[in-house]
């Protein structure tokens, strides 16, 4: 039987639907202790395994809840971090220093195998505002104005902006650099940029050849200028760099919003661990040299062919680090000195986060605000001999991924495949915006169902690639192997393959693919399924950077 309700009658049955939810999941606990912090270890319960379903009254309470029309819809929170792998305490990592995020995730959904869909920073968060595969639109690289070819494009800050949401970014968000620039129509409010690349120690003067390219400096130019330092490490307060200032900046932000109306969708990017490791000396001092990780396997996976892997390249844009010519690997003590960098960087973001998410619980927005934290894409620390991203191998591509919904007590993990452009829909639903057509294409599945506990899996696997040496390298990623295809851009010629088997390690060791192996002919045919990979698209006109993209 069919039943039509009068709209009182649905808003009465959405709100008693949304008041038996917040039962369900453990009432509006801060909202009736004050006193609470905002990480309340207290309520927080840990579990390595799948999500569990939940029974079919739940489910349906929960689905009415999120669907129904709120009064006061959610805020969306979205913490971009640089060149940050899951080198965190909440992945296992036993060195990494982050107690800010490690609290933050026990009240939070931790993704243990999320993916980007390209590892390099301009297309990675072209993947997660577009909701596209590089694959889909053709912007594999730096230069690429994405409405050069989508005018009429629909970004994901700005789906939120035109169902009635207040967006602002801070810091890094879209990348702005090597001919690339901010999107103004995705913002509420001019967005406030700060560095990627500075350094406190003045004593050198003029720019280096890496503040340059991220101030949009023609390459031509930039080249001839001199390098920076890799690292730099000072007695210095948090606010001297970049991501001291986004943190402060947000902070105040938030105090802002608190006495609006509007919803929000307030973007915050920072950048360490990125290059140069420009760091406060107390986040230095935080590890013992001794105790850091150094890599097992400084050599290429055996049997891999020679363009799938990489040497220089963004590494040895800086002062002090040799070629592979001159040294491959690098030498011992120069592995230890970068990899510290990295991982002080790793605990100075981390403090930064604290802040802000502190002020969001100080502001009291935290109760009705869905927290993302999300890192761009993998990182090399001297695995395998090579530095950084660029590539298609695991710890390129696989990145941290924390959600934090309202609703949620406790901490929950899951191993569920996750990529990067699955977000857009996804953060879209859970405010019950819904995602109409758009001009460029849509890659993304919502997980909502599995962070609604509707379900245990999200889907069979993620998909990435990586352009090289003119070739471009489609990736199939399972819960157990990896599958390299290597092909031109055109598709002529047969393809090379690689096949890598993640039983023992996360770290390629050996190429193993064969014609007849049965892991290779299923990641096959699922390969053959995805959409033919767009042309490389041409390099857009440089334009001039507009007043509040220059760097300070």
């Amino acid at each position: 039987m069919i039943v039509t309700l009068k709209r009182s009658s649905k808003q009465k049955i959405a709100s008693i639907c949304l008041c038996l939810v917040l039962s369900f999941c453990g009432g509006w606990v801060r909202a009736q202790n004050t006193e609470l912090p905002f990480f309340d270890e207290r309520a927080a319960t840990k579990t390595d395994v799948p999500l569990t379903v939940a029974n079919a009254e739940t489910k349906s309470l929960r689905k009415m809840a999120v669907k129904a029309k709120k009064q006061k819809p959610y805020n969306v929170l979205f913490l971009l971090v640089d060149d940050l792998r899951p080198a965190l305490g909440v992945y296992g990592d036993a060195v990494a220093k982050s107690p800010q995020i490690d609290r933050f995730a026990q009240q939070a959904y931790v993704f243990e195998r999320a993916y980007s869909n390209q590892a390099v920073c301009v297309a990675s968060r072209y993947n997660l505002l577009l909701g596209s595969r590089s694959t889909s639109t053709g912007l594999y690289d730096f230069g690429r104005a994405f409405r050069d070819f989508y005018p009429e494009a629909t970004t994901m800050p700005e789906h939120f902006k035109k169902n009635g949401y207040y967006t602002a970014a801070i810091g890094k968000v879209f990348h702005i650099g090597h001919n690339t620039y901010n999107d103004e129509r995705s913002w509420t409010d001019a967005h406030a940029y700060d560095l990627v690349v500075e350094y406190a120690d003045k004593s050198k003067k003029g720019e280096t050849r890496e503040e340059a390219l991220f101030a949009n400096i023609p390459w031509s130019e930039a080249n001839k200028l001199r390098k920076g330092a890799p690292w730099e490490c000072l007695d210095v307060p948090d606010e001297t760099y970049a991501d001291g200032r986004v943190a402060q900046l947000a902070a105040t932000r938030l105090a802002y919003l608190k006495e609006q109306d509007k919803p929000f969708f307030l973007a915050v990017g920072f950048a360490r661990p990125h290059l140069p490791f420009s760091v406060p000396k107390k986040y230095w001092d935080r590890y013992r040299v001794n105790d850091l990780p150094m890599p097992a396997i400084q050599t290429n996976p055996a049997a891999s062919p020679s363009y799938a892997n990489k040497r220089d390249g963004e590494i040895v844009q800086y002062l002090g680090i040799p070629s592979s010519e001159e040294s491959d690997p690098f030498p011992d003590s120069l592995t230890r000195k970068l990899i510290h960098g990295y991982y002080a960087g790793v605990s100075y973001v981390d403090e930064q986060i604290g802040k802000v998410l502190q002020q969001l619980h100080a502001t009291g927005l935290d109760e009705n605000t869905i927290v993302v934290l999300w890192g761009d894409h993998g990182y090399l620390l001297g695995e395998m001999g090579m530095w950084t991203k660029h590539v298609n191998h695991e710890l390129a591509n696989r990145i941290p991924l924390l959600i934090r919904h309202p609703t949620l007590k406790g901490q929950v993990k899951t191993k569920a495949l996750i990529e990067t452009v699955d977000i857009y829909p996804t953060l879209a639903e859970l405010c019950g915006i819904d995602v109409e057509s758009t001009q460029q294409p849509l890659d993304g599945k919502s997980f909502m169902p599995l962070l609604m506990n509707e379900t245990t899996e999200t889907k069979d696997y993620v998909y990435h690639c990586f352009p090289r040496d003119g070739k471009l390298g489609r990736a199939i990623r399972n819960d157990r192997y990896r599958l390299i295809a290597w092909q031109s851009f055109g598709g002529a010629g047969t393809p090379t393959y690689e096949l890598y088997d993640y039983k023992n390690g996360l770290v390629e060791k050996k190429n193993t693919w064969r014609a007849d192996h049965p892991a290779f002919l299923k990641l096959k045919k699922a390969l053959e399924l995805e959409p033919r990979p767009a042309p490389f698209r041409p390099e857009s006109v440089k334009r001039e950077v507009k007043f509040e993209e220059k760097t300070k």
